[in-house]
């Protein structure tokens, strides 16, 4: 570049541009000076063969990307913009937040992960005609790609999303990666990870799914989840959580992390340990973990009450009163009897007896003593001897079985 002015004179800005540049060009050479000193052509080659492959990957997967998109897919699709269309593909089940490499990709609910293909002006599931019998292929995405049901985003900007494996690594996902539909809807089938996601940016993925066709559809995108070494897979929360798990099954709660350690020195080693704690003293439970924000509190608690109870069945004498209380295995009240003859679940009592009910009930929660568990479920309603209300031997239409139980020793 040529000056100008000369140099002193004015501001000198044109002399500081040159000036500049000229010292870009002297750092680039030496540079390059400094990164080829020692090394010969073999290690030099080694060097930049993965840096030159990767730019060449990239440049190359842009440049059919933007060929694709600008090019009209038919004649049908010439007539629209590229980014309207009323066919969409839907994922109809939602992943889980966190995957395990190797290991199938399944719905939250761990069944099968479902896509159909909808017509938003019909407002209906495409089931009949030639689309509804699409070849869908499963491909991955970054988990940065901000994007709601509501958007309408183009073909270009989902492909340039899709992301590749990185250098020397299999290919991201694995396993049957075409999905065909039946009547507009099908099931993934054994698709999986190869890869975890913590070298993204976003340390997520998603799944996305695009059509085989020449007819513009928009592609399936799910939400964004983690995907983690199988190696990590036996420390993995369980949805749902099982009575018997340990409790750090439980979302927020860390194998050996602080509130694991702090509900075993109080005896609370399981879920349903958890469960029955929450039930009958909530606040005790709170300032055992300590919890410093709602938000972590009230992510454990939903997925606490998201555990399978099972059939068992504690009842309660009351004693002089002659009230005898029906409680499940997490220690909720479900029925009551006054009589002695009739057990009436919770919603059956008058209202002018819950009072009493209630007061009994936290009388109970006290002290967890006195408790019997009873295996007949059909007692609602049935006809039970007073006596064995009172202590004796319970029976009804069915013998009532009693037994041990076995109340977890909570250190309030």
């Amino acid at each position: 570049m040529v000056l100008k002015r000369p140099f002193g004179e004015g501001d000198g800005y044109d002399y500081e541009v040159v000036n500049h540049k000229s010292k870009q060009r002297t750092a680039s050479s030496n540079f390059a000076r400094n990164v080829m000193h020692g090394l010969s052509s073999q290690e030099l080659a080694s060097t930049l063969e993965p840096l030159i492959r990767g730019w060449v990957r990239d440049e190359v997967k842009r440049a059919c990307q933007s060929f694709c998109c600008s090019s009209p897919r038919s004649p049908f699709s010439a007539l629209e913009p590229c980014s309207t269309t009323s066919l969409q593909l839907r994922f109809q089940t939602k992943l889980p937040q966190m995957l395990f490499t190797g290991t199938k990709v399944e719905s939250e609910n761990s069944g099968a992960v479902k896509l159909v293909l909808f017509d938003t002006d019909s407002n209906q599931i495409v089931s009949f005609g030639p689309l509804s019998s699409l070849k869908i292929q499963i491909v991955p995405l970054d988990g940065d790609f901000s994007v709601d049901d509501d958007d309408d985003w183009s073909q270009k900007e989902f492909e340039a999303k899709v992301i590749s494996a990185r250098d020397g690594k299999r290919p991201l996902v694995a396993g049957e990666l075409v999905v065909v539909l039946k009547d507009g809807v099908g099931d993934l089938g054994d698709v999986y990870f190869t890869d975890n996601s913590s070298w993204r940016r976003s340390r997520t993925f998603r799944l996305g799914a695009r059509a085989i066709s020449e007819a513009r559809i928009r592609e399936a995108i799910s939400e964004p989840f983690v995907v983690k070494d199988h190696r990590g897979e036996s420390y993995k929360k369980h949805h749902p959580p099982a009575l018997g798990d340990d409790i750090w099954r439980l979302e927020k709660i860390a194998k050996d992390g602080a509130f694991h350690k702090r509900l075993g020195l109080k005896g609370i080693c399981t879920v349903k340990h958890f469960m029955q704690m929450y039930i009958t003293n909530e606040s005790s439970l709170r300032k055992i973990l300590g919890v410093p924000c709602n938000k972590t509190w009230e992510t454990i608690i939903k997925h606490a009450k998201e555990c399978v109870l099972d059939d068992k069945l504690y009842m309660y004498n009351c004693g002089a009163e002659g009230i005898v209380l029906l409680f499940n295995t997490v220690f909720k009240i479900v029925g009551a009897t006054f009589d002695g003859q009739n057990y009436l679940s919770l919603e059956e009592l008058p209202v002018f007896q819950m009072p009493l009910v209630e007061s009994l009930k936290q009388q109970f929660y006290k002290n967890l003593d006195g408790m019997l568990p009873m295996d007949d479920l059909s007692v609602f309603g049935s006809p039970i001897i007073t006596s064995g209300l009172l202590g004796g031997p319970v029976r009804s239409g069915a013998d009532l079985v009693l037994q041990n139980v076995n109340i977890p020793l909570m250190h309030l």
